[in-house]
């Protein structure tokens, strides 16, 4: 009879396996650890929304999204680290189909919890993220990322964009906002306290703190690889807001995918 030792060593390397088929490829980045503020606490999770919506107004975000992609009812949208759903679920009363995908379990247990008080239906809740989210449904029509591309390093964004790119019609349209940086970056030591100050004024001491875990643990990016990293995934890029010196939205549209880099990075990325 097998002693007790050895099952659970059986236990533990059967459960690991299965863990690292999950997870894919020992080589890819594991999107699901936390970078910065850890959003897979369930806490932080139910309130990042009276934190965000101290410097963010959801319904005008939203409304100006929509508008700027041109959706209606017959579309459908992919929320790329959808959040607590702040953008879905507002758009999914203009459109057909939202797909709300997040790494994090917790957040979109909030997402889930706020679809169902808003009466939408029409959400569907996927956990997966840039790097492993594999959509099995048509193409969509346009996909939506607000805040959430900046977890990653510069080349896991070239490949998370690439991979949007293919789960976009031709022709499709992509909205891209975050944390970008477009200051001289010569200048880091007087415009980053500039942005840490910023977010204390609008948040308090939990903004200054938050701030500080961004820019010293997470992965902004300057605009000028930003933007060659949306080409390069092949985007046109067909409008630039950058709010301030810290903050950009781009609108682009779907061109051809690059011959040269494209469906490589896509293959490799999705490959078990």
């Amino acid at each position: 009879m097998r002693g007790i030792r050895e099952m659970d060593i059986d236990f533990y390397w059967a459960y690991a396996a299965a863990r690292a088929e999950s997870r894919g490829p020992a080589w890819r980045y594991n999107e699901s650890k936390h970078c910065g503020v850890n959003y897979n606490s369930g806490l932080l999770a139910r309130i990042y929304d009276l934190r965000h919506q101290m410097f963010r107004n959801y319904e005008q975000e939203t409304r100006q999204i929509v508008a700027a992609l041109g959706l209606t009812p017959s579309m459908t949208v992919i929320d790329m680290g959808c959040g607590t759903g702040a953008f879905a679920i507002g758009a999914a009363e203009h459109c057909r189909t939202v797909y709300a995908v997040d790494v994090s379990k917790a957040m979109l247990n909030q997402a889930r919890r706020k679809a169902r008080t808003a009466g939408r239906t029409n959400v569907e809740f996927r956990q997966g993220g840039f790097l492993t989210y594999e959509h099995d449904s048509e193409p969509a029509d346009a996909a939506v990322s607000v805040v959430a591309l900046h977890h990653l390093p510069d080349f896991w964004k070239a490949v998370s964009l690439c991979r949007l790119a293919s789960m976009l019609k031709p022709g499709g349209r992509l909205y891209l906002f975050d944390v970008v940086f477009s200051f001289d970056v010569a200048q880091y030591e007087s415009q980053i306290p500039r942005f840490v100050a910023a977010m204390s004024r609008r948040m308090g001491p939990e903004g200054q703190a938050e701030s500080e875990t961004h820019i010293r643990d997470e992965y902004s990016t300057c605009q000028w690889i930003m933007e060659g990293l949306l080409q390069r995934a092949g985007f046109q890029i067909d409008n630039v807001n950058c709010t301030n010196e810290f903050l950009a939205g781009y609108l682009c549209t779907k061109t051809v995918l690059s011959a040269a880099v494209t469906p490589s990075i896509v293959a490799a990325s999705q490959r078990r």
